[in-house]
């Protein structure tokens, strides 16, 4: 009988170690694990020209002198998960051709360069090498808030056990993260788009105060917002967290997307997983999510139409 309890209590350990800072308020702490080595290179997540070269033709024809925007997208296991759905979305929206270069269990500062502690992120896709690479006009940044020890360059802090340096730390290296990518972008400057979070099961409060520190972020340098958390949290308390919404009209029109139909429902996580959105199950290498999700449709429609939005007014 040990056995399965056994492979279930790894299963959930797994979970919890691929992304986020999984302690609770009440200060139950989970066995410290080793960093994991760096699985997911995913650096060629690019649109085909021809959607680019389609969207340019069709302006002309309109009249519209607007370009279709370069996006690069960095970011954690959610990022992972979602960058395919998201590279659709943008094109379908924007145009836009699109780079991804996300990597599981990662914080702001694993995206830096310089000499300093060890990294998820290999040098070759740093935030402001990619950008030198690729001259974005929007690069869109999705962190959930890592900390804990499998991310080594946050030196040991945690939420639980240190907020307010956990919280120091994601504001000051959201500041340097932004001066190394403007400049590495020159006098073309990309407007760095920060990703609103959805709730925390665990600790309600750690991802309000982790937004506020985007926000802040995004007002002093001019950035922008997309509150993909805010399409995964219900309608009455934007920080309750929640295994199912209502569905969408959207959702209902596509059935896979409307995962309860009979009460009107559709899930957003799996039984086994509070935190991520794909509706397969977890993998030992994290993947795109290889199927229908609603969570990670309703956060990459929200990212994607801030691009769009803000694209078509410049």
């Amino acid at each position: 009988m040990r056995g399965p309890w056994i492979v279930g209590l790894l299963l959930a350990a797994s979970l919890l170690g691929a992304c986020g800072d999984p302690v609770s308020d009440d200060g139950a702490v989970p066995p410290k694990r080793e960093p994991a080595p760096t699985v997911v290179r995913s650096r060629g997540a690019v649109l085909p020209p021809e959607a680019s070269a389609s969207r340019d033709a069709s302006n002309k024809a309109g009249g519209s002198r607007t370009k279709a925007p370069v996006v690069l997208y960095l970011g954690d296991s959610l990022a992972v998960e979602n960058q395919q759905v998201l590279g659709r979305e943008l094109r379908d929206r924007a145009g836009a051709r699109y780079r991804s270069a996300p990597y599981p269990g990662t914080a702001l500062c694993d995206y830096l360069e310089g000499p300093t502690e060890r990294s998820l992120v290999p040098a070759r896709d740093k935030a402001a090498a990619l950008v030198r690479a690729t001259r974005p006009d929007y690069v869109v940044l999705q962190f959930w808030g890592n900390a804990w020890g499998y991310t080594p360059c946050m030196r040991g802090i945690t939420h639980d056990r240190a907020r307010n340096a956990y919280l120091t730390r994601y504001a000051s290296d959201a500041e340097r993260l932004t001066e190394q990518i403007e400049a590495a972008a020159g006098d073309g400057r990309p407007r760095i788009v920060w990703v609103l979070q959805g709730p925390d099961a665990i600790a309600p409060d750690r991802v309000r105060r982790i937004n506020s520190v985007y926000e802040e972020r995004a007002a002093a340098s001019g950035d922008l917002l997309a509150d993909a958390g805010g399409a995964v949290s219900p309608a009455s308390d934007r920080y309750a967290w929640t295994r199912y919404l209502p569905c969408t009209a959207y959702e209902r029109e596509h059935s896979a997307y409307c995962t309860q139909p009979g009460q009107d429902r559709t899930a957003l996580h799996r039984a086994d997983d509070h935190l991520h959105f794909c509706l397969a199950p977890t993998t030992a290498t994290p993947r795109p999510c290889p199927v229908p999700s609603p969570g990670i449709r309703r956060m990459a429609e929200a990212i994607a139409r801030t691009v769009a939005e803000d694209a078509a007014r410049r």
